[in-house]
């Protein structure tokens, strides 16, 4: 008897690793500190959903506008680092302590179910949408939105009170430069 073997033999395609094989991350109690957790989404292979901008990457603000003038030299955002990691029509923001893990489908069950920033306590629901190459998130009882879009190369962030550029320093799972 003999044995054959085919050199010719093709790989199988790996199978696709959809968004929602993952677990939601949440930002841990009291936030994450001085270190950014690991990335979420980083074994994640499911197209971006339709419509959906391309943001991910580790991004650095080196603009700050309030009310469309440069904001002083002191303003807290001026330094602000951020990983942005997308798969499906899930998109993942860790930044300022907190994580920020979302399905942008105009939903309040698969948006933002965490924490605010600014005490790592307050309890926040977000609807989180893209529409029109925009990150819109809109806060459940509140009549504002938070937006990310791309400007060229740049990030463009428009938050409560300001609006920043980002420059993307490199790709999500890249260790992020100290504070």
């Amino acid at each position: 008897m003999s044995e054959s073997t085919s050199s010719t033999s093709a790989e199988a395609p790996s199978p696709v690793v959809p968004a929602s094989a993952i677990p939601v991350a949440h930002t841990p109690a009291g936030g994450y500190g001085t270190t950014m957790p690991s990335p979420v989404l980083t074994t994640c292979t499911e197209p971006l959903s339709a419509g959906a901008p391309d943001l991910r990457g580790m991004w650095k603000a080196v603009a700050i506008e309030v009310n469309g003038e440069p904001a002083p030299a002191d303003h807290r955002a001026y330094g602000h680092v951020e990983r942005i990691e997308q798969c499906g029509d899930r998109i993942v923001i860790t930044a300022g302590g907190v994580v920020h893990d979302m399905r942008c489908d105009d939903t309040v069950e698969n948006g933002v179910h965490d924490v605010a920033e600014v005490d790592y306590a307050t309890p926040i629901s977000v609807v989180c949408t893209y529409e029109n190459g925009v990150h819109t998130l809109r806060p459940v009882g509140l009549p504002v939105e938070v937006k990310r879009y791309l400007d060229g190369d740049q990030l463009i962030w428009e938050y409560l009170g300001f609006t920043a550029r980002l420059d993307r320093i490199g790709p999500p799972e890249m260790t992020p430069p100290a504070t």
